[in-house]
């Protein structure tokens, strides 16, 4: 294994080039209009994956975006590895707030990347973490150095929640089976202090509609006398966090599981600087549920979010008018052992107890996703610290993230599978915002440190 930081050396550019060619596939899933675009991104993943070595490689339909399958099978008595991953990425909007074209890969040198930083959506979630799996799979291949076999399972929909991916499971349970799976679309703390994300929140995301009269209105003539829908959406919402930004829907916080004083000191163990993290953001104070930490914040405890809010008219210059409707998109993050589709009906159910009279409201839920704690004491996990720690010179901190990845769960209750998180980006890179990036050393180090995790996951499963 001592060779792979030389075939690193000798690669880097053309890893660097092929990354940039999947980079400037603008694979949007939720765009309709970028279909052609996400089955192109596929087929250049499926012809990566055969170029690298895979045997059975197939670009596989669903109702959606395909999912791209391929395997090494070298000893069927070995254990098998399911590296899963996504190449669909965000949309790109608002393009004006992007300092380089999001689909034109660019490198610039910042404070945490000196020695540069990929900026394109997609770099880091997941295009840039996924790809390092199929460079340190050919790394594997060309040197001999494949321990144990391998599975490759790279959808197109995980944006917008890999709707299909659990029907292609079950459908394909035989070809998918394995012993663990193995997942890099989470962050490290540092680059100077790897870690290892051991939980993630669940999500259940509504989108709702709020009417009022049957058409637009004259705010002079009928304002005053009938209810404003963005009026009433605003206070609507604002209402659903108490003074200590409690979310007030009832029966939200009932399957909460509370931690031990001693889990909560754990916890904060974790490096974390307020003052530099108030810095990047550029704002003044955090926010958040009164006696919480940042980390106990977006780690362990739920919360509500507005992610869009829209109506009546925004268009140049004045127009009184006294809008039809308004809407919003909200989002909840989800801990143990909340459950997505019992919290989306609690949110139905008190968002429509407080809608004023004269007002129609309509909650329409998108997707969800289950919470999940992965285990610190199995092969698996303690393959990837001693990878991280092999190739970072530190031992991994198990973290809780903040995001979701509602497939974790599905692939625990459909396959049987746990999961390892060993991603290796950075809260700071952009994900989901404009000018998404990703650093070079980290795309680099993740390939030096992946075939490390296939040595360690082989020797601690004889």
């Amino acid at each position: 294994m001592s060779d792979i930081k030389q075939y690193i050396e000798l690669n880097k550019q053309r890893f660097l080039d092929e990354l940039f060619a999947l980079l400037r596939i603008p694979s949007i899933s939720a765009d309709s209009a970028f279909a052609g675009d996400v089955a192109k991104a596929a087929d250049f993943v499926a012809e990566s994956m055969r170029a690298a070595g895979a045997d059975k490689v197939e670009v596989c339909k669903t109702p959606g975006h395909p999912i791209v399958y391929g395997e090494k099978i070298i000893d069927p008595n070995l254990p098998t590895v399911l590296v899963y991953g996504h190449y669909d990425v965000q949309p790109a909007v608002p393009l004006e707030l992007w300092d380089t074209p999001p689909f034109e890969p660019t490198i610039k040198k910042t404070t945490l990347h000196p020695e540069g930083a990929i900026y394109a959506r997609g770099s880091a979630d997941d295009k840039g973490q996924f790809y390092m799996h199929v460079k340190a799979f050919e790394f594997m291949m060309k040197n001999n150095a494949l321990p144990c076999n391998i599975k490759m399972m790279i959808e197109g929909e995980e944006e917008v929640g890999s709707n299909n991916l659990a029907d292609f499971c079950v459908a394909n349970k035989e070809r998918l089976k394995a012993d663990v799976v193995l997942i890099s679309d989470t962050s490290i703390i540092a680059n100077d202090c790897p870690s290892i994300d051991t939980g993630l929140r669940g999500l259940s995301y509504v989108e709702v509609e709020i009417t009022g009269p049957n058409r637009d209105l004259h705010s002079g003539v009928y304002g005053g006398a009938v209810a404003n829908p963005i009026n009433v959406l605003a206070k609507m919402i604002a209402s659903m966090h108490d003074e200590n930004n409690v979310i007030t829907i009832p029966g939200f916080y009932d399957k909460v599981a509370d931690l031990s004083a001693a889990e909560r000191e754990d916890l904060n163990k974790a490096p974390f600087d307020l003052s530099a993290y108030k810095v990047d953001l550029d704002v003044s104070d955090v926010w958040g549920e009164k006696g919480y930490t940042v980390l106990e914040r977006t780690g362990i405890r739920p919360t509500l979010d507005v992610n869009g809010i829209w109506g009546g008219y925004i268009g140049e210059g004045a127009k009184t008018v006294l809008p039809s409707k308004a809407f919003a998109k909200i989002s909840m993050r989800l801990v143990p052992h909340q459950v997505s589709d019992e919290i989306t009906e609690l949110f139905k159910k008190h968002f429509e107890s407080i809608a004023p009279a004269g007002i129609k409201v309509e909650v329409r839920p998108h997707h969800g996703g289950e919470p999940v704690v992965t285990p610190t004491d199995s092969v698996a996990y303690r393959a990837a610290s001693k990878a991280m720690e092999t190739t970072f010179g530190k031992t991994p901190v198990p973290t809780r993230g903040g995001g979701s990845i509602p497939i974790v769960a599905m692939f625990e209750k459909e396959l049987g599978l746990k999961s390892v998180l060993m991603g290796f980006g950075l809260d700071s890179d952009g994900l989901h915002s404009p000018n998404e990036h990703y650093g070079i050393v980290n795309y680099l180090k993740g390939i030096e440190t992946i075939p490390y995790f296939f040595k360690y996951y082989a020797e601690g499963s004889k």
